[in-house]
This record gives C-alpha cells, structure tokens and sequence, in this order.
C-alpha cells in the first residue's frame, strides 16, 4: 500500500502515523491531513494493529487517488469503508468467526456491508439510515474495486 500511495504522488514517513489514548471503542482512524491513527488502548495483539493499519492506509490511499476525498460525502465515505473492508482483511473467515458470526454464503460481502454502515454512520453528516443508504449506493462499484490489488487479499 504504502508503494502505490507513492506512486500515486503520496509518500508517506514516520510522521504520517500516530498512536493515541482514543475514547471511543475504535482501533484507529484516517484523519486528513495528518494521517492514520492507531488507538493503542484498544488493539491487543500485532494481528489487530496490522488490520488496522490496512483499513486505514486503504482509506489514504483512496484519499490519495481521489486528491481529497470528499469525507462529508455519505457515498465517498461509504465507497471507501466498502473498500477497507474488503481489502483489509477486516472480514477474513477467522475474524467474523470470532465475531460469532457463522455463515457460509455470501459473509464476507454481509460483513464488508455491515462494518461499512458501522463506520459510516459514525460520521456526522451521515447518521442512521443514511449510512446503510449510502452504503447500499457505493456497494457494487467499490466492492469490486480491488485497486491497488489485483484481487481481494
């Protein structure tokens, strides 16, 4: 990620990444200009941190591809929750299964749509059903988009 974010003009270094006490119940953040954040109190082993990290450069790099992503945007935000999702390994079989979730058909795209509206609908501009809107909105397209893989990781 942190190639293509290069190659796509947006180098990142040290300063780029930052770890913080957060309040709320989250493991991180994509926090324009400054860059991505790690809650330290709440990840317990490196397996967490490194998914949080995913997510949240998958988040930059869309930022970075899209030259200032409109986050206020219900459907951007949305595209690139679909996205981090995805690509981040957020919803690999092992960690729905500790989420308690079991099934067998179609849970990755059920769980990439449901921590999509979670993440979503925690932005101001886009409470309750305008997140599982939006997110209904960005689905097909950005759940196809694997850039810059060449496929789900």
């Amino acid at each position: 990620l942190e190639e293509a974010m290069a190659a796509a003009g947006c180098k990142l270094d040290a300063s780029f990444f930052h770890v913080e006490k957060c309040g709320n119940k989250v493991g991180g953040g994509f926090r324009p200009p400054d860059g991505i954040v790690v809650c330290g109190n709440h990840l317990h082993s490196q397996q967490e941190i490194d998914n949080v990290l995913a997510h949240e450069l998958i988040h930059a790099f869309d930022h970075c591809r899209a030259r200032d992503l409109d986050w206020t945007s219900c459907v951007h935000h949305a595209c690139s929750e679909v996205r981090a999702a995805n690509l981040s390994g957020d919803c690999h079989m092992k960690q729905e299964w500790l989420r308690g979730n079991f099934r067998i058909l179609k849970q990755h795209q059920a769980c990439v749509r449901r921590r999509a509206e979670l993440s979503v609908a925690m932005n101001p501009e886009c409470p309750g059903r305008k997140a599982a809107l939006a997110v209904d909105a960005a689905f097909p397209t950005c759940f196809r988009d694997t850039a810059p893989f060449d496929d789900i990781p």
